[in-house]
């Protein structure tokens, strides 16, 4: 059998969970419109009516073939909990919130409410650490230019995410193109989009000829603390 789509994991989940099974959304760039393609993952909140033992039983008939295809793991929620955790993970709610579809069952995500205070916390939280791995995991390429490209392009997306919610911080609803949420936020607290968007066209597949590694990483990083001193 081939790899699923999300119609056919959908009818997976019914078939195995049935009545436990409350919602499913999918979230991220694929609800989007700003899937890459294989550089993407397809992202799956389940929502059912609990998570014990059996009910985990249950969905590892849907999941583990789902994820040996490549996909990523859905995130499992139980009923109502979804609640108690927007000041927890107030970066990832809001993200769900601006980009999301439901497959099945009632919108969990729209109504939730995310405290600006919160998400700046986490926010800055977040860039910080993933500039501090950056920065190590950069030590641990000896600089060789095919590891630094490859760890700035894994890299990307994640910290798109996260500038979109800083752009949410200023007070602007996010695009849903994590692109075009980077441009509007580089006009508004003035750092350089340019490494960013040379990261999004190699992760496109295009090759990019002369291109100065160093130099690239070198900006990016710069870009990304800039942000961060905005945040603080």
């Amino acid at each position: 059998m081939g790899n699923w789509t999300t119609e056919e994991m959908l009818e997976e989940l019914k078939k195995h969970l049935g009545g436990r099974l409350v919602s499913v959304v999918l979230f991220g760039s694929a609800a989007g419109g700003d899937h890459s393609g294989k550089n993407s993952d397809v992202n799956l909140l389940v929502e059912t009516k609990a998570l014990k033992a059996e009910d985990l039983q249950l969905l590892s008939k849907a999941m583990v073939p789902w994820v040996k295809q490549g996909n990523a793991a859905p995130i499992l929620m139980a009923q109502g909990h979804l609640t108690e955790l927007t000041d927890v993970f107030p970066v990832e709610i809001q993200d769900m919130q601006h980009n999301h579809k439901v497959l099945y069952g009632k919108d969990p995500i729209a109504r939730l409410k995310v405290q600006k205070a919160r998400l700046r916390i986490e926010l800055e939280h977040e860039i910080c650490g993933k500039l501090l791995r950056l920065r190590t995991r950069y030590a641990l390429t000896e600089a060789r230019p095919s590891l630094v490209e490859r760890l700035m392009v894994d890299s990307l997306s994640s910290f798109l995410v996260l500038f979109k919610g800083v752009l949410s911080v200023y007070g602007e609803k996010p695009p849903l193109k994590k692109m075009e949420a980077l441009r509007r936020l580089a006009k508004r607290i003035k750092f350089d989009p340019k490494p960013f968007e040379t990261l999004h066209r190699l992760k496109q597949g295009e090759r990019i000829g002369d291109l100065d590694i160093t130099a690239t990483f070198e900006k990016y990083v710069e870009a990304i603390e800039t942000v961060v001193e905005k945040l603080s």
